[in-house]
């Protein structure tokens, strides 16, 4: 009769530290979104309902999914620029630009918002220039794009940024040898292998600048039904001890993010399908 053997593992300890893994994120994440729920069912459908669809709250929804899909997609483009500069290019003072892409994840989100509400001001040193031509930064969309863009910008240039650098420059030379121009070569080689951390960057970015407070508060003026972002709402909710009301708001927002992450996702697992392809 023959005698079964049980397959160990080649990693030592995986049960443990798996259970260490579920506790840590269930404690840190799976609990305070389940609070989170718990908190919106104090709420009959019709008060829940109501709450989440106001004017003033879709007013905010609109702002903000708005604001942060184009905060993220203006930093795909100038966040993959600022990667191939690093990447491909040698120049004086390059650690030192290298470093100050990760000032947004150092400087404190609040300091951030109050030195571009300094500089876009209609007194700053660039909005003083901007006034004159009509384009408003302060108080307006366009001051929380630019604050969103600000804070967003490590996330696509560190997703990027790995992926040039292990590229080898074979296919590309090969490519250029036979007659392929730079614009070929970098669609139809360089970008197909980019597109994954793409993606994946504008999904950080996104993510990153939907839920973003700090940097907001100031160069917003928290206009409602024209600046007034959602998570500035939800703080005003609490501050007027309507905690059912902001955590239906919040799980609208937690839903609503949710759902376009993992749109990101299928798209990223497409576009890595096509690779392998």
């Amino acid at each position: 009769m023959p005698i079964l053997l049980h397959k160990r593992s080649i990693l030592p300890g995986f049960g443990l530290t798996l259970g260490f893994t579920v506790l840590y994120l269930g404690l840190l994440v799976l609990l305070p979104l389940s609070a989170l729920v718990i908190k919106t069912l104090d709420m009959t459908w019709a008060q829940f309902w109501s709450t989440v669809t106001a004017p003033q709250v879709v007013a905010s929804y609109k702002l903000s999914f708005g604001t942060a899909l184009a905060a993220a997609a203006i930093n795909v483009v100038f966040g993959l620029l600022v990667a191939w500069v690093l990447v491909r290019y040698h120049f004086y003072g390059k650690r030192f630009v290298d470093a100050m892409v990760d000032l947004p994840f150092a400087l404190p989100t609040a300091v951030a918002g109050i030195a571009l509400t300094s500089l876009y001001a209609p007194t700053g040193w660039i909005g003083q220039w901007l006034e004159p031509l009509g384009i408003r930064v302060v108080f307006a969309p366009l001051g929380i794009i630019v604050a969103l863009t600000f804070i967003s910008l490590p996330f696509v240039v560190r997703t990027v940024q790995p992926v040039l650098e292990d590229l080898g420059k074979e296919v590309e030379e090969a490519a250029a040898s036979l007659g392929a121009s730079r614009l070929q070569i970098f669609t139809h080689i360089i970008l197909p292998e980019l597109w994954p951390a793409i993606l994946t960057g504008f999904a950080l970015a996104f993510a990153r600048a939907v839920g973003e407070f700090g940097s907001i508060v100031f160069i917003s003026g928290n206009i409602p039904m024209k600046t007034e972002i959602t998570p500035l709402l939800i703080f005003s909710k609490l501050e007027q001890f309507r905690y059912a009301e902001a955590t239906a708001i919040g799980v609208v927002m937690l839903g609503a993010s949710f759902i376009l992450l993992l749109v990101i996702n299928f798209m990223q697992r497409w576009a890595n399908k096509r690779m392998a392809f």
